[in-house]
């Protein structure tokens, strides 16, 4: 059975190396967070964006990180929490860089799209304090997912996880960010996608192709 192990939400907080601040830092919540369509900022009540111009909004309401792959990195990392990646939902069961995109999933009383792979920026190694990092989570290709929020609702922690929807054409979370993060081969294989894949990664593809 696939489930949410942890609902996490971020506040505004300064980053270590880095000028600003950053709402990276999510930590896990109780009882149920209420979901919803934003027009900007986060789909989570109580979650703070700082970055607008590249987190959050329809298209990255929400973010989801596989408890599965966080043991991965783990391993060399140490013990990592629910939300440590960024995260607001932490799942356990379901292979989140393997959902197709447009995927649809219901979690609790709301259902999700999966709609991109999340890019690994500055922010992130400087919250891990880890140099190089950016490098290291590209190799291993296990990103997780931005998601749209279809139907909102309330999460908790405990929720199952079900793919209500796969759209079929095979174009995963992890095949979108292996093509725009070091195998430009793969780039055109990611049109399969169709309406699913995002104004913004098109555009990527169509640049990319040009030059």
């Amino acid at each position: 059975m696939s489930v949410v192990e942890s609902v996490s939400t971020g506040v505004s907080s300064p980053i270590l190396a880095e000028a600003g601040t950053s709402g990276i830092d999510e930590l896990p919540v109780t009882g149920p967070v209420r979901v919803a369509v934003p027009a900007a900022a986060s789909g989570l009540a109580g979650d703070t964006i700082c970055d607008a111009d590249h987190h959050g909004g329809p298209d990255q309401a929400v973010y989801a990180y596989a408890r599965e792959d966080l043991e991965f990195f783990a391993a060399e990392l140490g013990p990592l929490r629910a939300g440590t990646f960024g995260e607001n939902l932490t799942t356990r069961g379901i292979d989140v860089s393997g959902a197709e995109l447009g995927e649809c999933w219901r979690v609790g009383g709301v259902v999700l799209q999966v709609t991109a792979p999340r890019v690994p920026c500055r922010t992130s190694a400087a919250h891990l304090e880890r140099a190089g990092w950016v490098k290291r989570f590209t190799a291993a290709a296990r990103p997780g997912a931005y998601l749209r929020v279809l139907s909102p609702g309330e999460i908790s922690a405990g929720d199952t996880v079900t793919a209500e929807h796969r759209p079929g054409h095979g174009v995963t979370v992890a095949d979108a960010f292996r093509a725009l993060l070091g195998e430009p081969d793969r780039l055109p294989d990611l049109l399969a996608a169709g309406e699913h894949l995002l104004p913004q990664i098109r555009d990527t593809l169509t640049r990319r192709s040009a030059s």
